[in-house]
């Protein structure tokens, strides 16, 4: 089946189209729909009616964008009228929701009259927090967005022309820090001089170009100042003539430093792209094929060539996706009246950055694993980057506030929380230890120190200040891997082979002499195993915490720091627990790594030690002791283990959260089944702390919800530990690593 027919099926499959209308607030019940609608939903009616601004607090305006399109220029199809443009319009609106969790209503106007589109939108305002104008033909386009700019207070931004605009912007200015030149002293040539043209030539003297710099051609040669003079050209594109002579884009490129192709495929040869400047950037956008082929640019010259086109199988690809939904984030979040100029620079500034940072382990596996590190072939970020949210949706609100557009204020720190919040609970939940961890950092040995992802993960520790890392390792090897990256830290190192740690190798042995070690194996242990000198680091207050177990089996990976570190006074027993968020609940799952068949008195120590878990993440816990039997249903050995567990706990004076068991899973996570058919449980809410009756049972329990249930998962987090220790999943990326860091720097805390 061909593209063309697996989007078609794509497409009708049911429900037919892309997006729908779901409901935010409940509606279960007679009470739910009489506050939805009638009677209910006057209040807000007339609240709104004394003051128009309380809209944002009672109704989703706030984060609604009308995405307006009369069909007139619908990328690669032309003019295709207003009903069949509805798919792209509608998929406009997917990818304002999957980027940005933006709600759109797409609207198709079978209208071409300018003045016509205006005075429709305008009588739209009260419904919308912005306006997305879209595939709208030029010029009429311009005269569109200008009249609606002037005569409504939100924010209206035309995508064809901003969005490359603003996207090649941010590529252009890592195009010049690398090969070296000034964006002021630039040639610059436009294959095309249609909206995107003209908006991007004119976005380009914002970022610094001179505006006499900048050369256009159209389809009948370069916009002389003749040309514009004898009416040849309309006034857009006047903007942009020169007093030069006449001539075709093979003159205009001769000696040029930059081309942006904005036109056809194949209209650029590489002769063309052999007369430019020496290290040449060439922006070939043309859809779906560029005015050149990427490979074909490459090959002309044999200096440096930095190449973008619109295309995914290519580096560098500018896609309008990295930028309009969340310059709309931002716009909205501030209720800023226009999206100005200072507010798209800002917004190519902050891609410009972002580019420069490590990039993370999803989006690398994303791109088919191809490294992805600043220079010629990477200039901008992908569009699946999570961080560009975080990076460009504070940008722009900033710049709307500091240039007066902004209606409402936010602190930039705590708008970066709730953007995450936004991404998933996860997110949300892990912002609460980093938190923690950044008020107080504390040293982690990393066991692994030589390996690339932990290296990657300690310049993530220290730029964020969450924790202090030591890693542990190859010292050559680990400086060359950080330089190889361009990760800009000097990182602390503990080598065990060349540094001189006889005292670890005699606490070792001193530890373990009566548990068969020689002195001169817990020398060679120290010296060879990572993870046997992490944990003497640990153990002798070296560092704070470690973690470990990146390329190592996780039982392996686990046996020094228990042999070494060991148990917490009050603790005989450690466990692994992994946290599960899911959009609006967070569960933690134990034990899943560590007890194969814990007897009652483990599981009561396990649901202790998951209870300050949880609360490390500002979680009050109420714990469920699970198994195939509902308090007494069924009584054999297996029921009454957790069931004996419960009551323990309930017995213990120092136990101040709610636990009852033994039950199902789904009487412990339901409050139809726990408050109605077992009303007298001591839980009166859901359980989130869920202790399930053996090893078994709970990694097959979490990897089930986890997979079917749609949770991310953090963790394994090791608890009942003398000192924090975590042993991470082999394969785990960084982000992984870093987090647990977070949550070992808070254990270390709570142990002080």
């Amino acid at each position: 089946m061909g593209l063309d027919e697996d989007s078609l099926e794509y497409h009708r499959q049911e429900p037919p189209g892309k997006i729908e209308i779901s409901t935010t607030k409940p509606t279960n019940t007679q009470r739910d729909l009489s506050l939805a609608y009638s009677p209910g939903v006057a209040e807000p009616c007339r609240r709104i009616a004394d003051n128009p601004d309380d809209a944002y607090q009672y109704t989703a305006k706030g984060n609604l964008v009308g995405v307006v399109s009369n069909g007139s220029a619908v990328l690669g199809l032309g003019d295709i009228g207003a009903q069949a443009s509805k798919p792209v319009m509608e998929g406009k609106g997917v990818l304002f929701k999957r980027f940005a969790d933006i709600d759109v209503f797409d609207i198709e106007l079978d209208q071409e009259d300018p003045k016509d589109i205006v005075r429709t939108v305008k009588a739209m305002e009260p419904t919308f927090g912005g306006i997305n104008l879209e595939d709208i033909k030029a010029p009429e386009c311009f005269e569109i967005e200008e009249t609606l700019r002037e005569e409504i207070d939100i924010p209206v931004f035309h995508d064809d022309q901003h969005g490359t605009a603003i996207i090649s912007g941010a590529a252009l200015l890592n195009a010049v820090e690398i090969n070296g030149k000034n964006l002021e002293d630039l040639d610059i040539v436009f294959s095309g001089a249609g909206a995107s043209a003209i908006a991007t030539a004119n976005f380009y003297v914002s970022l610094g170009a001179r505006r006499e710099n900048i050369t256009m051609c159209d389809s009948s040669g370069i916009i002389t100042e003749s040309r514009a003079e004898d009416g040849g050209v309309n006034e857009y594109k006047a903007d942009f003539a020169r007093d030069v002579p006449e001539g075709d884009l093979a003159d205009a490129m001769d000696g040029a430093d930059v081309l942006v192709g904005l036109s056809v495929a194949d209209i650029v040869s590489q002769e063309m792209v052999q007369s430019m400047a020496d290290d040449p950037v060439i922006f070939a956008m043309a859809n779906p094929d560029p005015e050149i082929r990427y490979d074909e640019a490459k090959a002309a010259r044999d200096d440096t060539v930095i190449m973008a086109t619109g295309r995914s199988d290519y580096p560098n690809m500018v896609n309008n996706v990295l930028g309009f939904p969340f310059i709309f984030r931002g716009a909205l979040d501030v209720r800023a009246t226009e999206i100005n100029e200072e507010m798209k620079v800002a917004a190519a500034q902050a891609l410009a950055d972002l580019a420069k940072q490590d990039v993370p382990d999803a989006v690398v596996k994303a791109y088919g694993d191809q490294p992805l590190q600043f220079g010629a072939d990477y200039i901008i970020p992908k569009p699946l980057d999570p961080r560009v949210l975080f990076e460009v949706a504070p940008a722009v609100a900033d710049a709307a506030m500091d240039s007066g557009v902004a209606r409402s204020e936010l602190d930039t720190d705590e708008y970066v929380e709730t953007l995450e919040a936004r991404l998933g609970k996860s997110r949300e939940m892990m912002r609460v230890v980093l938190n923690k961890a950044k008020s107080d950092p504390k040293r982690v040995a990393l066991a692994e120190g030589d390996d690339e992802k932990m290296v990657r993960a300690a310049y993530q520790m220290a730029e964020e200040g969450i924790a202090n890392p030591v890693l542990i390792g190859d010292r050559e090897r680990i400086e060359a891997t950080a330089a190889d990256l361009g990760l800009d830290f000097d990182p602390e190192v503990a080598d065990p082979a060349s540094d001189d740690h006889e005292a670890y190798a005699d606490r070792l042995y001193e530890l373990r002499q009566r548990k068969g070690i020689t002195r001169s194996e817990a020398e060679d242990l120290v010296r060879k195993d990572g993870n046997y000198f992490g944990s003497v680091m640990v153990e002798r207050g070296d560092a704070d915490a470690m973690l470990t177990g990146l390329s190592h089996h996780y039982p392996s990976a686990l046996r020094p720091p228990l042999q070494v570190v060991g148990t917490a006074e009050d603790a005989e027993y450690a466990a692994g627990v992994y946290m599960l968020t899911f959009k609006n609940r967070v569960i933690f799952c134990a034990d899943a790594t560590v007890n194969q068949n814990p007897d009652e008195d483990v599981l009561a120590e396990i649901t202790q030690h998951t209870a300050e878990l949880a609360r490390r993440f500002n979680v009050e816990p109420r714990a469920a002791m699970l198994s195939y039997s509902n308090f007494g249903s069924v009584d054999n050995e297996g029921t009454r283990k957790p069931r004996n567990a419960a009551e323990k706990l309930r017995a213990n004076p120092e136990v101040d959260f709610p636990v009852d068991g033994e039950m199902q899973a789904d009487t412990a996570v339901v409050e139809e089944i726990l408050n109605g058919t077992y009303d007298f449980s001591e839980l009166d809410e859901p359980a989130n702390v869920l202790v399930f009756p053996n090893l078994e049972a709970g990694n097959i329990g979490y990897k089930l919800l986890q997979r079917l249930g749609g949770a991310e998962a953090i963790g394994p987090m090791l608890v009942g530990m003398d000192k924090p220790v975590h042993v991470i999943q082999r394969g785990d990326e960084v982000k992984d690593i870093v987090n647990l860091a977070g949550v070992a720097v808070v254990d270390a805390q709570q142990s002080e």
